[in-house]
């Protein structure tokens, strides 16, 4: 089931490479060492740490948001059921900490990744039951502190566990930790345009699915925020509930007129830029660990 979830088998356990993701976590890991002076190698503790705990939060992710499809195939949760897909996140979570558990500078980082993404999934959940309008609306500051736990804490740990075990100092490691937080947000905002606009074929997952469980992304909440017909529209489609194919289809529609997949895209782009400042002051030589995280929302899946 691990080989599976990390897509070097299928269902059965015959060989099948497959779709096993993006490595973008450990490859800022890898890519942070080397840029401190020291090498791949040292980090790859903390690469495969990383990515580990990507695939266990994946596993219980998708169990949450009942999503059948993952990567251009099922789910593990759909493909061995529910009992055994979070057995096989636990069992991943605790070979990455085993990969850390010698090395206290960096697991620390990994540590506290694993409580930002708890809140951070956590607060996810909670916005669902809350009113798109109203005193009790989810606000676009309440969703970047959420993104920043959610998907920035594990950005943050693969760059500052990577400068710890590349000999960096902790100083250094500790920028790097906060430079992955912003990272974190522009990357969830990409993943929030892809769930609307992107393309099933291509991303591996279904379309549309975070608007049928009144999911609180940024481009539905940035459309919101406009003061406009079509804003006001989409108001009144999302509280009647969007349930069949025409009326998410509808709503996208709007979300796109009023604005949100214009001001989404900025505000990703405004975070993407914010890391990299800080990277060029913490890092002035790292020019692939910088094309890397600049790629980050320039992505179709």
């Amino acid at each position: 089931m691990a080989a599976f979830a990390l897509g070097w088998s299928d269902a059965d356990g015959r060989p099948h490479p497959g779709d096993g993701g993006k490595g973008v976590r450990p490859a800022i890991a890898l890519l942070s060492a080397e840029a401190v002076g020291g090498t791949a190698e040292s980090a790859l503790p903390a690469a495969v740490a990383v990515e580990l705990v990507h695939a266990f939060s994946l596993a219980h992710d998708d169990i949450i948001d009942h999503d059948e499809r993952r990567r251009h195939r099922e789910a593990l949760w759909k493909a061995y059921g529910v009992g055994p897909a979070l057995l096989t996140g636990d069992a991943l979570l605790a070979l990455a900490v085993q990969q850390l558990a010698v090395a206290p500078e960096a697991m620390k980082y990994l540590s506290a990744a694993l409580v930002e993404l708890v809140h951070g999934q956590s607060a996810d959940m909670a916005f669902e039951n809350r009113p798109w309008r109203g005193p009790s609306e989810v606000t676009i500051g309440e969703y970047i502190e959420m993104a920043a736990g959610k998907t920035g804490g594990l950005l943050g740990a693969a760059a500052a566990a990577g400068v710890a075990l590349g000999g960096g100092a902790p100083e250094l490691a500790d920028r790097m930790w906060a430079v992955g937080r912003d990272l974190g947000v522009a990357f969830q905002i990409a993943d929030d345009m892809l769930g609307i606009w992107g393309d099933p074929r291509v991303t591996g997952k279904p379309v549309h699915s975070d608007l049928r469980r009144d999911k609180k992304t940024l481009p539905v909440l940035a459309a919101l925020a406009a003061d406009s017909p079509a804003a006001r529209e989409l108001s009144a489609v999302l509280s009647a509930g969007v349930t069949d194919e025409e009326s998410v289809r509808h709503a996208a529609r709007l979300v796109e007129e009023a604005g949100g997949r214009t001001a989404a895209r900025a505000m990703a782009d405004r975070y993407v830029s914010a890391a990299l400042q800080a990277l060029d002051e913490c890092l002035p030589d790292a020019a692939d660990l910088r094309v890397l995280c600049a790629s980050l929302v320039n992505r179709t899946r």
